[in-house]
C-alpha cells in the first residue's frame, strides 16, 4: 500500500512546470554533448504514460482556442505565426509528432511540409530557397518535418559540400531565422533526442510488422552506421544555432507519450506568450443584429 509520502511524491511528479521551454532550452554557444542527455528522461511533468496521455488531451481545448485566436487576429493585420521545426534521427518521431500533436489543432490553420532530398530544381537554388516557399502565412501554425538544418547535418556527415561552404551556412541560418522572427514568426525548434538502442527497436518493429514495411528504408541502416557522426553534427548545429531569437529545445523522445506531451506543452507556452486576441468588429454590430431581426 502506498504511503502518504509516496502519494505526495506522485502528486509532485505530476505537476507541470510553469515554463518548460526554459528547462528544455539548449544554451547557445556552448558545446553540446548529446551523450550527456538521457533520451528516456522525463525531466518535468508527467512521469507515467497514462498521466502523460491525459495531460496531453487536457491541453487540446486550450491549444485549439489559442490557434483560432491567432488565425482570427491575422484577419485584422496581425502578422504573427508559429513555425515548429522538427529534427531528429530516423524513427525519432517527427511524423508521430505531426500525427498526435498537430492533431490537437484545426488542420485548416496548419501548413505542414516534409522535406526530402532536394529536387534538381531545388539544387539549382540557394539551400534556403525551398524553405522560404514553405513558410506559414500570418495566423497559421507551420510544421517542418526536417528542415533547412538538413543542409548542415547530412551535408556534413556525407560531405555533400566542401567544408569551406558548410561553415558559413550556420551564420546564414541564424540571419535567416532572425529575419523571420522580426517578421512575426515564433520559431519553436525541437530536436527529438532518441537513443541508439531505441532506434534499433523501432527499426526492428518496422521489419517485424508487414503493415510498417512501407516506413522502412534499407538506407536507414547505412545512416545508423554513422550514428556518432550525426550526433556530432547535431551537437554543432545546436551549439551554433540556438540563439536568443530562435532557440533550440531538446526533447527526450524514447518515450513517445512524453515526447508528445512535451511538444504540446512547448506550443502551448509559446501561444500563451503571444496571447492573440479576437479582433474587434469593423462594422456596427447592433445595426446588423437589428437588420437580421427585422427581416421576415
Amino acid at each position: 500500500m502506498a504511503t502518504k509520502d509516496d502519494l505526495e511524491r506522485e502528486r509532485e511528479s505530476e505537476k507541470e512546470p510553469e515554463v518548460l521551454r526554459e528547462l528544455l532550452r539548449v544554451p547557445g554557444g556552448e558545446h553540446v554533448d548529446l551523450s550527456s542527455y538521457a533520451a528516456d528522461a522525463t525531466p518535468a511533468g508527467p512521469r507515467k504514460k497514462a498521466e502523460g496521455l491525459a495531460a496531453t488531451a487536457r491541453m487540446g481545448e486550450r491549444l485549439a482556442d489559442l490557434q483560432e485566436r491567432l488565425y482570427a487576429s491575422s484577419t485584422a493585420g496581425d502578422r504573427r505565426r508559429i513555425l515548429l521545426v522538427l529534427q531528429g534521427m530516423d524513427t525519432s518521431g517527427k511524423g508521430g509528432t505531426v500525427k498526435h500533436v498537430i492533431g490537437l489543432f484545426n488542420p485548416s490553420g496548419c501548413r505542414i511540409k516534409a522535406f526530402k532530398a532536394p529536387t534538381p530544381e531545388e539544387k539549382n537554388h540557394p539551400f534556403l530557397w525551398r524553405i522560404t516557399d514553405a513558410l506559414p502565412q500570418p495566423g497559421e501554425i507551420g510544421i517542418f518535418d526536417r528542415s533547412h538544418y538538413e543542409d548542415v547535418l547530412i551535408a556534413r556527415v556525407r560531405e555533400l559540400v566542401p567544408r569551406k561552404q558548410l561553415g558559413p551556412r550556420y551564420a546564414e541560418i541564424n540571419r535567416f531565422e532572425e529575419g523571420l522572427v522580426k517578421d512575426g514568426v515564433t520559431m519553436v525548434k525541437v530536436f527529438l533526442h532518441i537513443s541508439y538502442e531505441q532506434q534499433r527497436r523501432r527499426l526492428l518493429e518496422r521489419l517485424d510488422k508487414p503493415e510498417k514495411h512501407w516506413k522502412f528504408n534499407p538506407g536507414d541502416i547505412e545512416e545508423r552506421a554513422v550514428w556518432p557522426d550525426y550526433q556530432r553534427a547535431y551537437g554543432i548545429a545546436l551549439e551554433r544555432c540556438s540563439t536568443e531569437a530562435a532557440p533550440w529545445y531538446l526533447v527526450p523522445s524514447d518515450r513517445k507519450w512524453y515526447r508528445n506531451w512535451a511538444i504540446s506543452k512547448l506550443l502551448l507556452e509559446h501561444l500563451e506568450a503571444l496571447d492573440p486576441q479576437y479582433p474587434e468588429a469593423d462594422f456596427d454590430v447592433d445595426e446588423c443584429r437589428k437588420r437580421l431581426l427585422d427581416m421576415p
